[in-house]
């Protein structure tokens, strides 16, 4: 199908079309209205992790605002909960098995050939720009689709980082957070007199810790990893305890359910992983990183702040889109996990989706349909109106924000995979998976071990602990979610 039609489909009237058309032809004299977008990543970001969503003592005032002021998703779903693959998901509107980003390899040959929304979004009359972590394969040079470049390499510091600005490689002094929010205000402030719209991709390290690694690319078991807040905000959380009601209490509360995190878990505590990575393993996930995680968070949430005041004084705040998220999320401990997000459970595979944007969304707005990663990069195109090309597998949840009383079906179900990579940590070995994730059910498929499936009633079951797989009572469900998982694949593949 031509998926210049296929906008008629994702939530638009048939007259966007010919709209979509007008703006890309239209004279140059004439304004352009299309809304300047900033897409906001943080990376491995739980979805409570802020204080609209749900953490229990980070003060978060400027994402709150975007949740107060435009929407907030409740069952946004990672692709897959990895960081490298749900990136290329983030940027092309693709499944994993047509993106090709399987793991989080070396992928810097690959990722400067994907097709990307910023490509379409700069063919489109837009200004682009990215500033901050990229993280398909370990290159920090500029990528197709931006006019405007500031990246580092691979995971990059957390202090005194070396960025890739001005076609060259070169150490900076300061906060990353701090230098990455002051290079997206310069990319703004930029834009004050264009006549044309801009895209902005900000896309932090932060939460992400600075891992030691050593030149064969193995942690260095001495330092490990850390998390790091600015100096101004070390501390602030000292005495706060996160509550710890969802966490197991013991080693077979931690693994109820499931034989697979059994197994997981035993490889991961083995002598000769822990030897290995002992450092940065942090069993149980202490209230120390916790803490530094929200402390980390203050310095992007003060960057927000700076952005939104830009916008304000510049007055084009509301004529903005900000889109706000995660490239997946985080185990404080759930499952008897840590350290850890490519697992199927909820605390990795939920994100936080916030968007703030007055003349579509209506503030404080909560959306409770499914959506999923590969939808971000639809929704910007439609946004912007931009062409949406026949290789994007994701829908344009645009009709969603909108709340359009003729807008199509919304998802009855996401498919979230991960395809195992032991380079370089071996406990991952055979965790393979495919999962199907409706509104109430969850069937995990393991690939190389199928006869430890597992399915979980999310309502009556949030917690995950009880596997209705055996149960006969759940056979017909099984069943059903096992076909409809089969259709989601043969999708994600391109049959």
């Amino acid at each position: 199908m031509d998926r210049r039609a296929s906008i008629k489909l994702i939530g638009g009237a048939a007259a966007a079309v010919a709209l979509g058309a007008a703006r890309l032809a239209r004279p140059a004299a004439r304004p352009d209205t299309r809304p300047n977008i900033i897409l906001i990543i943080i990376d491995d970001m739980r979805w409570d992790e802020f204080g609209a969503g749900g953490h229990p003592y980070l003060e978060t005032p400027n994402i709150d605002r975007l949740a107060r002021e435009g929407a907030s998703f409740s069952q946004a779903i990672h692709a897959t909960p990895l960081c490298s693959p749900n990136r290329a998901c983030l940027l092309t509107g693709q499944y994993v098995a047509r993106h090709g980003v399987y793991n989080n390899a070396d992928r810097s040959l690959l990722s400067h050939l994907l097709p990307t929304f910023p490509q379409e979004l700069k063919r489109a009359g837009y200004a682009t720009g990215l500033v901050g972590k990229w993280h398909m394969g370990n290159d920090p040079t500029p990528r197709p689709g931006f006019d405007y470049w500031v990246s580092f390499a691979g995971q990059g510091k957390i202090n005194d980082p070396e960025l890739f600005e001005d076609r060259r490689l070169q150490k900076v002094s300061g906060y990353v957070t701090d230098l990455l929010t002051d290079r997206a205000l310069g990319f703004i402030r930029s834009q004050r007199n264009a006549k044309h719209p801009y895209f902005l991709y900000l896309a932090h390290k932060a939460i992400h810790p600075d891992a030691i690694q050593r030149n064969d690319g193995s942690i260095d078991t001495q330092f490990g990893s850390r998390y790091i807040a600015a100096d101004r905000h070390r501390g602030r959380y000292q005495d706060r305890t996160f509550p710890r009601t969802q966490v197991a209490k013991s080693p077979a509360q931690a693994v109820a359910g499931s034989v697979m995190v059994e197994r997981f878990l035993e490889r991961k505590q083995s002598e000769s992983t822990v030897r290995e990575f002992g450092a940065m393993l942090d069993p149980g996930m202490s209230e120390q990183s916790i803490r530094e995680r929200a402390e980390m968070m203050l310095a992007v949430d003060e960057g927000l702040g700076a952005i939104l005041t830009e916008l304000e004084e510049s007055g084009t705040l509301d004529h903005t889109a900000i889109i706000f998220g995660s490239d997946n999320g985080f185990f404080f401990g759930e499952h008897g996990l840590s350290i850890e997000r490519r697992l199927p459970y909820e605390e990795a595979v939920r994100a936080p989706l916030l968007v703030r944007y007055p003349p579509l969304v209506k503030p404080g707005r909560r959306v409770a349909e499914l959506v999923s990663s590969i939808d971000v990069a639809p929704t910007i195109l439609q946004l912007g109106e931009a062409w949406i090309g026949q290789l994007v597998q994701g829908i344009s949840f645009l009709p969603l924000l909108r709340n359009d009383k003729m807008r199509p079906m919304p998802r009855s179900s996401v498919l979230i995979e991960n395809f195992s990579d032991d380079r370089p940590f071996p406990w991952v070995l055979d965790a393979d998976y495919k999962a199907i994730r409706t509104d109430r059910h969850k069937l995990i498929h393991w690939i190389q071990h199928p006869e430890l499936d597992e399915l979980y009633d999310l309502q009556a079951d949030p917690r995950e602990q009880h596997n209705l797989m055996k149960d006969a009572r759940s056979r017909e469900l099984a069943a059903r979610l096992r076909a409809d998982l089969g259709r989601l694949v043969q999708q994600s593949i391109g049959l």
